[in-house]
């Protein structure tokens, strides 16, 4: 990549300006410095957390981002603050369910294999954080499959569904409550699971931290291969799925070279 920067500068096709922005490892906007080289590093181009800043302020950390990446995508952003932003950019697209802006290249395609991430929540009240992980798994380029509203309750919802469940390369269960519906599908899986307790439930909360008796049900799980993100973490839990479906492609990529 620098030396085709640099032939480009020696042909004249590419100002010297224009280079160094190429180069520069991340920008300085004085209120923030956008790393660049994210992408190069961990595989995924920095993720804009919305909370905290200024519609004015993410809407130029987004011209730093897009003039380098395919896709661009904000979290935990209001809906007063996305309106402001698109008007600025109309591409893009705000859910306010899940509270995400986002922006994909129309050329950007999702994983070529069949594998999916399957997105499994426990009810209606879990769907904010349910919706923020399918979501930046999609805009993070993989295959999606939503399973809503099979929380334990009602045993047989989760049963019908099982099947796909047990299908996907990683599970992201997102529930509240007793934080109960990671353990039970733990318990009927082969694959990875990522449970994420949400702050929704009555009562015994610890004193208003609410999410915590979830959490510590979600942490003392008796079934193997659940791992535990914060609460209402959906964002935290996609991206850690998508690294694991990644992996798992690159490792059936691999197993059908050797058979040639």
């Amino acid at each position: 990549m620098i030396e085709g920067i640099l032939e480009q500068v020696q042909k004249g096709s590419l100002s010297i300006e224009k280079a160094k922005r190429e180069l520069s490892t991340y920008e300085n906007l004085g209120f923030a410095k956008v790393d660049h080289h994210r992408k190069r590093r961990q595989g995924f181009s920095e993720i804009i957390y919305g909370e905290g800043k200024s519609a004015e302020q993410i809407i130029l950390i987004i011209k730093s981002l897009k003039f380098k990446n395919n896709h661009v995508l904000v979290t935990r952003i209001s809906e007063e603050k996305a309106e402001n932003v698109l008007k600025e950019y109309p591409e893009f697209t705000y859910n306010p369910v899940a509270q995400l802006l986002f922006w994909k290249h129309k050329e950007t395609n999702m994983d070529n294999n069949q594998g999916y991430i399957a997105i499994v929540c426990a009810g209606t009240s879990d769907l904010r954080v349910a919706e923020e992980a399918a979501i930046t798994a999609e805009t993070l380029g993989c295959k999606v499959r939503r399973i809503y509203d099979v929380g334990v309750a009602g045993i047989h919802r989760l049963l019908d569904n099982i099947e796909e469940i047990q299908n996907a390369t990683v599970s992201v269960v997102v529930a509240g409550m007793e934080g109960a519906l990671p353990s039970v599908i733990g318990g009927l899986v082969s694959r990875p699971v990522i449970a994420v307790p949400t702050s929704v439930g009555y009562g015994a909360n610890f004193h208003g931290l609410s999410g915590l008796s979830a959490l510590l049900t979600m942490l003392n799980s008796c079934a193997s291969g659940i791992s535990v993100v914060n609460i209402d973490n959906g964002f935290g839990a996609a991206y850690n799925a998508v690294l694991i479906q990644r992996l798992a492609q690159k490792g059936d990529e691999k197993n059908e070279d050797t058979l040639f």
